[in-house]
């Protein structure tokens, strides 16, 4: 590593952005996770404000970027594939 003053200030803000970036990573997780056990109790009502929630929170992660936004579309469009699935039977 580099050992100059500009190397260790991005060394020290890699860390900071490193922490925020794993708790959005989580945070979106435990949405998806949320919408997961939604589905799988076969509540309607619940799983679509579960996906709700999901859907705004995996595109805030895409403008923050923490998630690239085609990664983000297509668990959008996947996690929607799921629902319909499940309104439907």
């Amino acid at each position: 590593m580099a050992n100059t003053p500009g190397a260790k200030k991005a060394v020290r803000k890699i860390e900071r952005r490193t922490e925020v970036n794993k708790a959005r990573r989580s945070r979106v997780r435990t949405y998806l996770r949320k919408f997961e056990e939604a589905l799988t109790s076969g509540d309607a009502a619940a799983a679509k404000a579960a996906f709700v929630e999901a859907q705004s929170e995996l595109m805030r992660a895409v403008t923050k970027g923490v998630v690239h936004k085609n990664t983000g579309s297509r668990k959008v469009s996947r996690l929607a594939a799921q629902l319909k699935k499940m309104a439907a039977a």
